[in-house]
Formats: structure tokens, C-alpha cells, sequence
């Protein structure tokens, strides 16, 4: 049974839904998750260009007296600010003698290789080389050129979103063994979000699914479980801009206008010679009502709920995406 259309500015978010359904009474969604459409928007946002450039992180988690760390496409890459704040990037390979430069400090703005003092500034030294990197406020970018093998672009391709500094950010993290398709095509599947994410979801129905090259939105009318029957209903619309990123913004009802973006980053074959790939999850929550300021100053409260929160759904949503790799990897994927 729906909850009703989304809710109204000006109204409480908050909806009474008028029964509780059990789960195995739901309406099946089976028929509806065609392979085929799911497979052609997985190729539409693989054709989009990328520039190259990969999530690293969250600008929240880049301190200043360490750089952040990860390995992306099997290369080794450190991100540290400059006394100015301002981001740099580079190998995190040490070019003298290869020492780790994840483990190394910062110093006034400059990285110190912790084995023999190379000192980094963000320029080119002693055959280091920097790559390009892009803060957007909320998630650290870096380019790698020799690994997207694509035209370079001066800057990620970001979908639109509420400004950073008027909202309520949180950033979740997990990794998986599956590659970057197997994330993004879990996210362009919404069918699946009521019946394996019910602890979350409920009254789930996709009003919309990608039409032509021109329209690749995926509409879903969808209400986030609170409490007991308590639900807040949303139009929430899915899109995919580039080849490792899927974004979901609320186009009505509660939080209109926040968005919540997936992002995927291949970091490299784990000991098995598995792919493992990171998914960096940011959500960026904006309000007009009166009460979001309140929000906003109690976001250091608020932040770790939102991370547990998406943390239980990813725990879940990666087991989707492995399994799918699994079947790809052995050639049973069906179709």
C-alpha cells in the first residue's frame, strides 16, 4: 500500500502509512528489473567520459599533519594540503629509495618522506611528479591519466548538488571485491530496494525508467522508514554522469534538492588476484525548513548516524555487487 504522493512543503515530512505490509506480500518487482534496461544504462553511463579522474576520499578526512592514502587502479597515490590548504597529489611511492609515503608526516604544508627527508612541496622533485587534484568540497578527486586511458578533463564531471557549506554532509566508505560496473549497475537497479533493504525502504515503485539516449532517469517513488509506520515519502530520481557514479536527488518532498551520490574507484587485485573496489558515498542534505540550521550545528552528532546508516545498506548492497562479479568471473551471469 503507498504512502501517498510526497509530502507538500510546509507540512510535517513525516507520513502515517495506513498499513503495514509484510514483506513476502509486497509486489513482486521482478518482472518489472528488466536485465536489458539495467544493462543499457550500465552502457549508457560507461560511454560518458570520465576525464579520468578518481574519488579518493572525503575532504573531511584529509588532515593536516598526515596526507590520505589509497591505491587507485593499482597505483599508490598520497593527497596533503599545502600551508594555503590547498590540495596536492601525487605517486605515494617515495622516488628514492620507494619508501611509503602514506606513512610519512606533514610538515608546514610540505610531505617529508619518513625514511631519508625528501621533502615534498607539491612540485616536481627528484623525479616525483604531481598529479592533478580537485577538492569539491565535499569528496577529494585525483587524475590518472595512464590508468583511465581517456581525453583528460581539467575537472571531475559533478552533478549538481546543494552548496556544501548550506548543508549537512556525510561521507561512508566500504570496499568489496567486484569492479566498478558491478557497483553502478547495483545503484541503476532500484527495484531491488524494498524487498532487500526493508529495514529502510518501503511503498517502492519505479514511475520512470530511462526512455532514449536524451532521458536516462530512473524515477522511483519511495518512502524512507522511520519508525514503526512512521515514513517520510519521496520522488527521488536516479542518474548517471559519468562511468563510476551514480546520484540520486530528491526531486520532491522532504530534503528536495539533496542529493546522494555513489561513487565507485577500482583500487587493485587483492592477494587472490581479486578486483577490490571502493565505494565512496557522499550525501549532501539540504533543507528550507526553519529546524535544518538546528541540523546543521548538531552535524558532528548527526554525521556518524548518517555513516551507520548507508554503512548498513552498503554491507548489503556490496554482497549484490560481489555476487555479481562472481557470476560474471565464472561466466554463469544470466543473460
Amino acid at each position: 500500500m503507498n504512502a501517498g504522493p510526497p509530502a507538500r512543503r510546509g507540512r510535517l515530512p513525516l507520513s502515517l502509512r495506513r498499513r503495514r505490509v509484510p514483506w513476502e506480500r509486497q509486489r513482486p518487482t521482478w518482472r518489472d528489473a528488466r536485465p536489458a534496461v539495467i544493462a543499457r544504462a550500465l552502457k549508457r553511463a560507461e560511454s560518458r567520459p570520465s576525464g579520468n579522474w578518481y574519488v579518493v576520499g572525503a575532504t573531511r578526512a584529509l588532515r593536516d599533519d598526515r596526507p590520505l592514502a589509497r591505491t587507485v587502479a593499482g597505483h599508490e597515490v598520497v593527497v596533503w594540503r599545502g600551508p594555503d590548504g590547498r590540495p596536492h597529489a601525487g605517486p605515494g611511492i617515495c622516488p628514492h629509495l620507494g619508501a611509503p609515503l602514506a606513512g610519512s608526516p606533514v610538515r608546514c604544508g610540505t610531505l617529508v618522506c619518513h625514511w631519508h627527508g625528501l621533502a615534498l612541496d607539491g612540485r616536481p622533485a627528484a623525479g616525483w611528479e604531481p598529479l592533478p587534484v580537485h577538492d569539491d568540497g565535499v569528496l577529494l578527486w585525483v587524475r590518472l591519466d595512464d590508468a583511465g586511458g581517456e581525453t583528460p578533463l581539467p575537472a571531475p564531471v559533478l552533478p549538481g548538488r546543494p552548496d556544501p557549506q548550506a548543508a549537512l554532509t556525510a561521507v561512508c566508505e566500504a570496499t568489496g571485491v567486484c569492479e566498478p560496473e558491478d557497483v553502478i549497475a547495483n545503484r541503476l537497479d532500484p527495484w531491488h530496494g524494498a524487498w532487500f533493504h526493508p529495514y529502510s525502504f518501503v511503498d517502492l515503485t519505479v514511475t520512470g525508467t530511462p526512455g532514449d539516449e536524451d532521458d536516462d532517469r530512473f524515477t522511483v517513488d519511495v518512502s524512507f522508514k522511520v519508525a514503526g509506520r512512521l515514513v517520510v515519502p519521496v520522488r527521488a530520481v536516479f542518474t548517471a554522469p559519468e562511468p563510476r557514479t551514480v546520484v540520486m536527488h530528491i526531486a520532491e518532498g522532504e530534503g528536495a534538492g539533496s542529493v546522494v551520490e555513489t561513487h565507485a574507484t577500482p583500487l587493485g587485485p587483492d592477494e587472490r588476484g581479486r578486483p577490490r573496489t571502493a565505494v565512496v558515498e557522499a550525501v549532501v542534505a539540504a533543507s528550507d525548513r526553519r529546524g535544518f540550521a538546528a541540523a546543521r550545528a548538531a552535524a558532528p552528532l548527526l554525521r556518524p548516524l548518517m555513516r551507520t546508516a548507508a554503512a548498513r545498506l552498503w554491507r548489503d548492497d556490496l554482497a549484490y555487487a560481489e555476487r555479481r562479479w562472481q557470476l560474471r568471473a565464472t561466466g554463469r551471469f544470466p543473460g
